[in-house]
């Protein structure tokens, strides 16, 4: 059965009042923007919702440790995600539901950052081609594998691309350029989305890190 906003935010109400405040304000944010993705009627404002919320979720105040560190933080927080993970949903999201959506955004150029970088002139065309060999066989072998944390931070790498397209206005609104990817992407992240949640509300007292920008009085 899928699971929904309404249902998330039900339990969220019955439970809030023993969450630690930090969470209580991650999962508070999460949900309202996963409430307008579930609203939306276009995959372009679904997906930068969903990510939005996704980011709501996870994002750590970094200070000023850079891109390098969010990367990191990012990494760990797919791992504790699947290791809590205990009814397998993610897992089965992964192998059973979108599979073979992974498997096309993974052989897709056009959400490849180095493919990018050699537009801009900062890569050769050998050295952009080959990276993205050696990526394709390092994700299919995360695929061969069953390697649910891989894949995930893989794909996710990729819909960062598409976030950035979108959110650095490189993309023009309900475009057919990138229709099927941004179609996929949007229910790659409809499906993940409420999933990261249902593991918060199930893991309240697990240490999450300080949400960023807190509420102030």
């Amino acid at each position: 059965m899928e699971l929904l906003h309404a249902q998330l935010k039900a339990r969220q109400r019955a439970e809030r009042d023993n969450h630690p405040e930090s969470i209580a304000l991650r999962i508070h944010r999460a949900l309202s923007w996963l409430d307008r993705a579930e609203q939306c009627d276009d995959d372009d404002a679904r997906f930068i919702f969903l990510w939005i919320s996704f980011n709501a979720a996870y994002a750590n105040d970094l200070g000023d440790l850079g891109h390098m560190a969010e990367q990191r933080v990012f990494q760990h927080f797919i791992q504790r995600l699947v290791d809590l993970d205990k009814e397998e949903a993610l897992y089965n999201l992964v192998w059973t539901e979108f599979t073979s959506s992974i498997r096309i955004l993974l052989d897709n150029q056009y959400v490849f950052g180095p493919f990018w970088e050699f537009q801009r002139g900062k890569l050769t065309e050998e050295q952009w081609t080959s990276s993205f060999s050696k990526a394709k066989v390092a994700a299919n072998r995360s695929l061969a594998h069953h390697d649910t944390v891989k894949v995930l931070s893989i794909v996710f790498s990729r819909l960062y691309i598409l976030r950035n397209q979108l959110m650095h206005g490189a993309a023009t609104w309900n475009s057919g350029v990138n229709r099927d990817q941004l179609r996929d992407s949007a229910n790659i992240l409809g499906k993940v989305v409420p999933q990261v949640i249902k593991i918060l509300l199930d893991h309240p007292n697990e240490v999450w890190g300080e949400a960023m920008y807190p509420v102030v009085s």
